[in-house]
């Protein structure tokens, strides 16, 4: 790189590493110092580059989706990506077709269009953006987190103690917020590429990943995940299809939903707590030879233990819209499916066991932001679903959805007949009515009640009260009930 190359905040990295180590011995003698005396000179010359770069990339503040992309692409490739030929494809086209009409059985939400067979690299570029969406929030705060440690050590120590001239100190600060940023990016890269290889359909993970929703499905996984499962083949591709159907018809046909997931993900990463005092203890008893180990104890101690009570609350939200997705794709499957596929319930008893044991997604986000992805009351949903559908029909269990105001919530989950003989009533109102309460609706019988007994005393007491200049007798008048004193005003 020349130096007129160079971005003006990026300080020159020879000259940078001269007056942190110093030359030839000295040099060798900080690496060894920091357990990296034995370290093979091709890879710290590849390293050396590799940081080079990094500073000469354009800032991208806290998150560098070209480097996540990177990192997911050849996590993926080391662990082998084949790609999807033409006859595969053309089988996943008509899988999806017979799912979308099995499903257009038992739902009027309409469907996505066709299916696509993709490899785990064009899973990866197609979803970047939306992982993008989702951990900024927490890539801001790790890396405000970084910058506010290293501006304390930097000026406890002081330029003298650093042996370094103020100009270039204050140059380390843009440099250490890019290599944030890089490291940050290098993470969630890799945990994209790992569940790019797990993951065998495009929205498992219960969130609207890929833009415009359309029904993918991942050959090379879905075969993975078949062995060992003395399944029939066919019978478990037709299965997952449906079920990835009818989620991306969820998305699709309920506007509202997915923008709701992605911002309460977003709520929640944007109120996490960094830890920093283990981010330091972490990192002084890692391995500084074995880069992986360093990452695994820095993600394990990125965030603090206890979350906050707005957390708390996003959280719950959070699992009770997850849980109402699956539940919902769990009901609307098997009504789907169950004329057709003769071992509806092992399949659905298998994709239960997936998900009870952690699903991929769950391990990712963890990791990532501190957050169980797993929706854990599905069953509760999916009965709510299954008594909607008993009392309304097909149509009354996907109007559930119609308005947010409107869909069940966590206490619903734990009362499906209350929700039916409650809810169900404002399902069924027009968007924009308030439902009234049991409550309101008692006092409101109270109140009626107690009108048509004072008008029915009124009108049987009315010639007498004609007669008579009491102020009750004013006070009525004033109420409407006529200034004549007829009993038939």
């Amino acid at each position: 790189m020349n130096p007129e190359e160079r971005p003006d905040d990026v300080p020159d990295l020879n000259e940078l590493l001269k007056h942190l180590m110093g030359d030839g011995d000295d040099m060798r003698e900080a690496l060894s110092e920091m357990g990296l005396g034995n370290i093979d000179p091709a890879m710290f010359a590849q390293m050396q580059q590799q940081v080079a770069a990094m500073m000469a990339a354009p800032s991208d503040g806290s998150f560098n989706i070209d480097a996540a992309r990177d990192v997911a692409r050849r996590t993926v490739s080391t662990a082998g990506d084949p790609s999807i030929g033409p006859s595969t494809a053309k089988d996943v086209d008509q899988v999806v077709m017979v799912a979308g009409l099995w499903l257009d059985q038992v739902t009027d939400f309409a469907g996505t269009g066709a299916g696509k067979a993709w490899s785990r690299s064009e899973w990866v570029e197609a979803t970047m953006p939306t992982w993008r969406r989702l951990v900024e929030p927490i890539s801001d705060a790790v890396n405000a987190a970084v910058m506010r440690a290293m501006r304390e050590q930097m000026g406890q120590l002081g330029a003298e103690q650093l042996d370094m001239p103020p100009q270039m100190l204050g140059q380390l600060e843009p440099m250490l917020g890019r290599m944030s940023s890089a490291v940050f990016s290098m993470q969630l890269g890799q945990a994209v590429g790992t569940l790019a290889g797990e993951l065998v359909t495009g929205t498992e993970v219960g969130l609207p990943l890929v833009e415009g929703n359309p029904v993918v499905i991942m050959p090379t996984n879905v075969a993975k995940f078949a062995e060992g499962l003395d399944m029939d083949a066919g019978e478990l591709h037709l299965y997952l299809a449906v079920r990835e159907a009818a989620r991306t018809r969820l998305f699709q046909n309920v506007p509202w939903l997915g923008p709701a997931l992605i911002a309460a993900v977003q709520s929640y990463a944007a109120d996490i707590s960094i830890d920093t005092d283990a981010i330091e203890e972490a990192m002084r008893n890692a391995d500084m030879q074995d880069p992986s180990g360093l990452q695994e104890a820095i993600s394990g101690s990125i965030f603090r233990p206890e979350p906050s009570e707005a957390q708390k609350r996003t959280l719950a939200h959070l699992e009770t819209l997850l849980a109402l997705v699956e539940g919902w794709v769990d009901v609307v499957s098997d009504r789907a499916v169950r004329p057709h596929l003769p071992h509806a319930d092992k399949l659905a008893e298998i994709v239960r066991r997936r998900r009870a044991t952690g699903g991929p997604a769950e391990k990712v986000f963890a990791s990532l932001v501190g957050l169980e992805l797993r929706p854990r009351r599905m069953r509760d949903a999916a009965n709510l679903f299954a008594v909607l559908e008993d009392a309304k029909g097909a149509e009354g269990r996907d109007a559930a959805w119609k308005h947010p105001d409107f869909a069940p919530g966590a206490n619903d989950l734990d009362d499906p007949m209350g929700y039916l003989e409650g809810g169900q009533r404002s399902i069924e109102e027009p968007v924009g009515d308030a439902p009234t309460d049991a409550m309101d609706d008692a006092l409101a019988a109270l109140l009626a009640q107690g009108r048509e007994e004072m008008e029915s005393e009124r009108k049987s007491d009315a010639p007498e009260a004609a007669a008579d200049d009491s102020p009750e007798s004013d006070n009525e008048s004033d109420n409407g009930s006529g200034d004549s004193g007829d009993p038939k005003a």
